[in-house]
């Protein structure tokens, strides 16, 4: 490792992630970036642009995606490429790392990093069916792939890792006002009580499969139809894990019950081309946005000192944040004892 690199800090792992020391990473596996270097939006990782010298390895630019130190496991992140590996050996229009000098896996001055061919492309028009339909299909490809074997390394997504695991470090580390404390703490055991009914959710269920695991709709870069390879293409399975298949379905659905109802029936208009879907998972959707409501504000306490989130994030933590918080819970004890969506 070169002097003038120093190891990622403990505490703010991106402070040693300088401009040159992406350069250098990308110099080491053979690719020469011009200087350009576009910071791309992610918050888990650091994730770029990189414009290079002269087209290489066919490509006048790539991504470089800088793995958050401590987060994953080497076997984790090899399980996350070998499943994109998979999917696009099944032409999926998956955006996967490439191989360069034998490895999809690389290290330099103390970060994991890997490179994607850059792809271009904006969000899907989720309001237009058939656009809903074409990413059904391939979502059932996804599972179709993801169905074959589970992961070995990494997580399920579960009530234990995204609920109960996450309140005790809040409560632990003293993250919410004392003010707000009782009524949250009393609200999300509610909800969690209400999630144990549920046994996919809890480790006691069958039927999960890997998943893409953070299927929302700015992971989906949408192409003219009228251009080679055109429609949806998915990106950043860095949450890739074990889950029901209806987690890379619901967060597609926005709007009044009767506009998610449309959607939902759109995106298994499409799905059920390519696999069969159990209609019992949609029981599900209510109990997942929920699990993601409780893991994102430990999600931002846990990143709170990367200075990035202060940033981004101003408003977390507040007691306004947290009574907040508890009327989201309410809505989503309210959401999870109503009939579920049909199609």
């Amino acid at each position: 490792m070169p002097s003038d690199h120093l190891p990622p800090s403990a505490t703010h792992p991106y402070s040693a992630l300088t401009p040159d020391l992406v350069l250098d990473a990308l110099a080491g596996v053979g690719l020469y970036g011009d200087g350009r270097l576009t910071a791309l939006s992610s918050y888990e990782n650091r994730v770029y642009q990189v414009h290079l010298e002269q087209p290489q390895a066919g490509h006048e630019s790539v991504v470089a995606k800088f793995y958050r130190p401590g987060r994953w496991s080497e076997a984790q992140i090899l399980e996350e490429h070998g499943f994109a590996a998979e999917l696009m050996t099944a032409e999926v229009p998956v955006v996967g790392p490439l191989v360069l000098q034998g490895r999809t896996l690389h290290q330099f001055g103390g970060f994991a990093f890997s490179v994607s061919p850059r792809r271009g492309g904006r969000a899907p028009e989720l309001e237009d069916h058939e656009v809903l339909e074409w990413i059904g299909r391939f979502l059932a490809r996804i599972h179709s792939v993801g169905a074959a074997r589970p992961f070995a390394a990494r997580p399920a997504l579960d009530l234990a890792s995204f609920a109960i695991e996450p309140r005790e470090w809040l409560l632990a580390h003293q993250m919410i006002p004392f003010e707000v404390q009782g009524a949250w703490e009393k609200a999300c055991q509610t909800a969690i009580d209400l999630i144990a009914a549920h046994a996919p959710l809890t480790g006691q269920g069958e039927g999960l499969i890997r998943l893409h695991g953070d299927c929302h709709p700015g992971n989906i870069l949408w192409t003219p139809v009228e251009l080679p390879g055109g429609g949806p293409h998915f990106v950043d399975l860095d949450d890739a894990r074990m889950g029901p298949a209806v987690q890379d379905l619901w967060m597609l659905l926005s709007g009044e019950r009767r506009q998610r109802q449309a959607q939902l029936g759109a995106l298994l208009d499409g799905y059920e081309q390519f696999r069969e879907f159990d209609r019992r998972e949609l029981a599900l959707i209510e109990p997942l946005r929920t699990l993601r409501l409780i893991h994102y504000s430990a999600w931002l306490a846990r990143r709170w000192d990367d200075p990035i989130f202060p940033i981004n994030f101003p408003w977390f933590g507040s007691p306004d944040y947290w009574r907040g918080q508890v009327d989201m819970l309410h809505e989503q004890i309210e959401a999870m004892q109503e009939a579920p969506l049909v199609a």
